[in-house]
């Protein structure tokens, strides 16, 4: 080979090298992760989204920018969802509510007293049902369920002390509740007049008087401070809520088979962190809403449970309902 051959034989070795580290590094590029949530700084799993940052962080280190949005400052309840399949934001929780409106079959999820407690929820979804939920979710919204975090179980908070003792008592009470149509259905099972108001919007409302009463885990009333506007909690115990960890398509698909394990993980490290908190803070709550001046009462549950479980059932929603799950849920109570 002539020298100028050689000379150009390494120039194009160069050059080929460069472009390939070119190609590696821009492989290696950040990813923004924006998570959003329309729930307040002290609650529980609004922290929790911190656990999954660090944990994701320890795993893949540099790899992901994971940028944390509370309150609704990036997007409000309910336009999260949208921003989340639009590609605008990569991370949010979404809950079974929303999931229903997209696939009406999964209201059944959003039943009242279809679960027992929080292992009977996590149960479920680490089921076979909950492999073909997964799967439908991400077939019709895009969107992949990392997990489920336990968000407590929904009791009633009342502006005004009243006798609640079964559903009758609701007639006429403007329970507010998130706009979803699932939820509003929830809302006149419980025999009340659901009224639909934005999470930030709660307090005001409750303050004002535009709403008699809202429903949530104590944990939410006493961070969100709904108690210093309130005067009484009744113990339905309602709904074992929970919320999922959903992360988009356009996200995923970015991602290594080892990258997705570590999402993966990191959303069951800050769900297992959430839950436990939770558990251990609904124990704690019934004295301290006491110790601020609430009236704390317990109705006929099974007057309600009995009323709201007939309501559904002989709903148009549940002939919707996949044949067989509710007997299959049943049967995975601890």
């Amino acid at each position: 080979m002539t020298k100028l051959g050689k000379i150009t034989a390494r120039l194009a070795g160069s050059v080929a090298i460069t472009a390939l580290g070119a190609t590696l590094a821009l492989a290696q590029d950040t990813i923004e992760l924006k998570f959003t949530t329309a729930s307040v700084p002290s609650d529980i799993h609004t922290q929790a989204m911190q656990v999954f940052k660090d944990t994701l962080n320890d795993a893949a280190p540099d790899r992901f920018d994971v940028q944390l949005y509370d309150s609704g400052k990036l997007f409000a309840q309910g336009a999260d969802l949208d921003a989340l399949q639009r590609g605008n934001a990569e991370l949010a929780y979404v809950s079974f509510q929303q999931i229903a409106d997209a696939i009406p079959e999964y209201g059944l999820f959003t039943a009242g007293y279809l679960f027992q407690n929080p292992q009977h929820l996590r149960a479920v979804m680490e089921s076979e049902i909950g492999t073909e939920v997964k799967k439908r979710v991400a077939e019709d919204m895009g969107l992949h369920i990392l997990d489920i975090c336990y968000l407590g179980t929904r009791q009633l908070n009342l502006r005004d002390v009243r006798e609640v003792n079964t559903p009758a008592d609701m007639d006429g009470v403007k329970l507010r509740m998130p706009g979803s149509d699932a939820w509003l259905f929830l809302g006149k099972a419980l025999g009340a007049q659901p009224t639909p108001v934005p999470f930030s919007e709660v307090y005001l409302a409750l303050q004002t008087g535009t709403i008699d009463g809202q429903d949530n885990p104590l944990p939410t009333v006493e961070a969100a401070k709904f108690y210093e506007v309130t005067k009484q909690i009744t113990l339905t115990s309602h709904l074992v809520d929970g919320v999922n960890i959903m992360v988009n398509d356009q996200t995923w698909e970015q991602l290594s088979d080892d990258e997705k394990t570590a999402m993966q993980d990191a959303a069951v490290a800050a769900c297992d962190w959430n839950n436990d908190k939770r558990i251990s803070e609904e124990a704690r709550l019934v004295e301290f809403f006491e110790s601020e001046g609430l009236t704390v009462t317990t109705p006929d549950v099974d007057a309600f449970r009995s009323h709201v479980q007939d309501y559904y059932m002989t709903s148009d929603r549940a002939k919707d309902w996949p044949e067989g799950w509710v007997d299959l849920i049943n049967a995975l109570a601890p």
